[in-house]
Protein backbone atom coordinates (compact mmCIF):
# COMPACT_ATOMS: atom_id res chain seq x y z
CA UNK A 1 0.00 0.00 0.00
CA UNK A 2 1.19 3.51 -0.78
CA UNK A 3 1.23 4.79 2.80
CA UNK A 4 2.88 8.14 2.12
CA UNK A 5 0.60 8.93 -0.82
CA UNK A 6 -2.59 8.32 1.13
CA UNK A 7 -1.26 10.00 4.27
CA UNK A 8 -0.41 13.01 2.13
CA UNK A 9 -4.07 13.14 1.12
CA UNK A 10 -5.16 12.94 4.77
CA UNK A 11 -2.78 15.79 5.63
CA UNK A 12 -4.22 17.86 2.76
CA UNK A 13 -7.67 17.36 4.29
CA UNK A 14 -6.27 18.43 7.67
CA UNK A 15 -4.84 21.61 6.12
CA UNK A 16 -8.26 22.35 4.65
CA UNK A 17 -9.87 21.95 8.06
CA UNK A 18 -7.32 24.31 9.61
CA UNK A 19 -7.99 26.94 6.93
CA UNK A 20 -11.68 26.81 7.89
CA UNK A 21 -10.89 27.38 11.58
CA UNK A 22 -11.27 23.74 12.63
CA UNK A 23 -8.69 21.55 14.33
CA UNK A 24 -6.19 20.38 11.69
CA UNK A 25 -7.54 16.86 11.37
CA UNK A 26 -8.27 15.03 8.14
CA UNK A 27 -8.73 11.46 6.98
CA UNK A 28 -9.15 9.35 3.86
CA UNK A 29 -10.55 5.84 3.35
CA UNK A 30 -8.81 3.45 0.97
CA UNK A 31 -10.16 0.26 -0.59
CA UNK A 32 -8.09 -1.84 -2.99
CA UNK A 33 -5.45 0.89 -3.35
CA UNK A 34 -8.08 3.49 -4.31
CA UNK A 35 -9.26 6.40 -2.19
CA UNK A 36 -13.04 6.06 -1.78
CA UNK A 37 -13.76 8.82 0.75
CA UNK A 38 -12.20 11.75 2.54
CA UNK A 39 -13.16 14.04 5.37
CA UNK A 40 -12.13 17.00 7.44
CA UNK A 41 -12.89 18.01 10.99
CA UNK A 42 -16.33 19.71 10.97
CA UNK A 43 -17.11 20.07 14.68
CA UNK A 44 -17.18 23.87 14.74
CA UNK A 45 -18.72 24.50 11.32
CA UNK A 46 -21.47 21.89 11.76
CA UNK A 47 -22.10 22.32 15.46
CA UNK A 48 -21.90 18.51 15.68
CA UNK A 49 -19.50 17.32 18.38
CA UNK A 50 -19.22 13.93 16.64
CA UNK A 51 -18.09 15.40 13.30
CA UNK A 52 -14.46 14.37 13.72
CA UNK A 53 -12.54 13.78 10.50
CA UNK A 54 -12.54 9.99 10.90
CA UNK A 55 -16.31 9.84 11.50
CA UNK A 56 -16.99 12.19 8.57
CA UNK A 57 -14.84 9.94 6.36
CA UNK A 58 -16.61 6.77 7.52
CA UNK A 59 -20.00 8.33 6.81
CA UNK A 60 -18.92 9.28 3.29
CA UNK A 61 -17.39 5.84 2.64
CA UNK A 62 -20.56 4.04 3.75
CA UNK A 63 -22.69 6.28 1.56
CA UNK A 64 -20.46 5.91 -1.51
CA UNK A 65 -20.08 2.15 -1.13
CA UNK A 66 -23.74 1.66 -0.25
CA UNK A 67 -23.02 -0.52 2.76
CA UNK A 68 -22.59 -0.14 6.49
CA UNK A 69 -19.86 -2.76 6.82
CA UNK A 70 -16.63 -1.20 5.63
CA UNK A 71 -14.64 -4.43 5.70
CA UNK A 72 -11.55 -4.16 3.52
CA UNK A 73 -11.02 -0.43 4.13
CA UNK A 74 -7.98 1.21 5.61
CA UNK A 75 -8.44 4.67 7.08
CA UNK A 76 -5.55 7.13 7.03
CA UNK A 77 -5.76 9.86 9.67
CA UNK A 78 -3.48 12.84 10.22
CA UNK A 79 -3.81 12.41 13.99
CA UNK A 80 -4.31 9.34 16.15
CA UNK A 81 -8.08 8.96 16.59
CA UNK A 82 -9.90 9.45 19.88
CA UNK A 83 -11.97 6.77 21.63
CA UNK A 84 -15.15 7.73 19.75
CA UNK A 85 -13.40 7.48 16.39
CA UNK A 86 -11.65 4.18 17.16
CA UNK A 87 -15.02 2.85 18.31
CA UNK A 88 -16.56 3.96 15.01
CA UNK A 89 -13.74 2.27 13.07
CA UNK A 90 -14.32 -0.97 14.96
CA UNK A 91 -18.12 -0.82 14.61
CA UNK A 92 -17.72 -0.18 10.87
CA UNK A 93 -15.59 -3.32 10.44
CA UNK A 94 -12.68 -1.29 9.02
CA UNK A 95 -9.58 -3.46 8.67
CA UNK A 96 -6.82 -0.95 9.19
CA UNK A 97 -5.86 2.40 10.63
CA UNK A 98 -2.79 4.38 9.61
CA UNK A 99 -2.06 7.62 11.42
CA UNK A 100 0.70 10.20 11.29
CA UNK A 101 0.85 11.87 14.69
CA UNK A 102 0.29 10.22 18.06
CA UNK A 103 -2.01 11.99 20.52
CA UNK A 104 -0.74 11.26 24.03
CA UNK A 105 -3.69 13.05 25.66
CA UNK A 106 -6.64 11.39 23.92
CA UNK A 107 -5.34 8.95 21.31
CA UNK A 108 -7.16 5.63 21.57
CA UNK A 109 -4.97 3.51 19.29
CA UNK A 110 -2.25 3.05 21.87
CA UNK A 111 -0.95 6.44 23.00
CA UNK A 112 -3.35 7.44 25.79
CA UNK A 113 -5.49 4.29 25.79
CA UNK A 114 -5.62 1.14 23.68
CA UNK A 115 -8.96 0.35 22.09
CA UNK A 116 -7.75 -0.70 18.65
CA UNK A 117 -6.31 -4.00 19.83
CA UNK A 118 -7.79 -5.32 23.04
CA UNK A 119 -8.91 -8.79 24.01
CA UNK A 120 -12.06 -7.31 25.56
CA UNK A 121 -13.58 -6.51 22.16
CA UNK A 122 -14.38 -8.94 19.37
CA UNK A 123 -12.87 -6.69 16.70
CA UNK A 124 -9.34 -5.43 16.18
CA UNK A 125 -7.70 -2.89 13.91
CA UNK A 126 -4.36 -3.34 12.21
CA UNK A 127 -2.58 -0.12 13.18
CA UNK A 128 0.42 1.57 11.57
CA UNK A 129 1.68 4.84 13.04
CA UNK A 130 4.24 7.52 12.31
CA UNK A 131 3.72 7.86 8.54
CA UNK A 132 4.67 11.48 7.64
CA UNK A 133 4.78 12.22 11.36
CA UNK A 134 7.04 15.27 10.96
CA UNK A 135 4.68 16.84 8.42
CA UNK A 136 1.73 16.30 10.76
CA UNK A 137 3.66 17.77 13.69
CA UNK A 138 4.54 20.83 11.60
CA UNK A 139 0.86 21.31 10.72
CA UNK A 140 -0.16 20.99 14.38
CA UNK A 141 2.52 23.49 15.42
CA UNK A 142 1.50 25.99 12.71
CA UNK A 143 -2.10 25.74 13.86
CA UNK A 144 -1.09 26.24 17.50
CA UNK A 145 0.93 29.34 16.61
CA UNK A 146 -2.03 30.73 14.66
CA UNK A 147 -4.31 30.18 17.64
CA UNK A 148 -1.92 31.95 19.97
CA UNK A 149 -1.60 34.78 17.47
CA UNK A 150 -5.37 35.10 17.18
CA UNK A 151 -5.47 34.15 13.50
CA UNK A 152 -7.96 31.34 14.04
CA UNK A 153 -11.31 32.04 15.69
CA UNK A 154 -12.20 29.51 18.38
CA UNK A 155 -15.86 28.83 19.09
CA UNK A 156 -15.61 25.94 21.53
Amino acid sequence: MHYELFMGAALAEARGAARRGERPEGAVAVLDEAMVASGQEEVISSGDPTAHAVVVTLREAAQRLGRHSLRGLTVFSAVEPCAMCVGALLESDVDGLVYALADPTSGAAGSAIQLADTHMLRRRLNVVSGILQDDAADLRDEHSRALVGGAVARRR
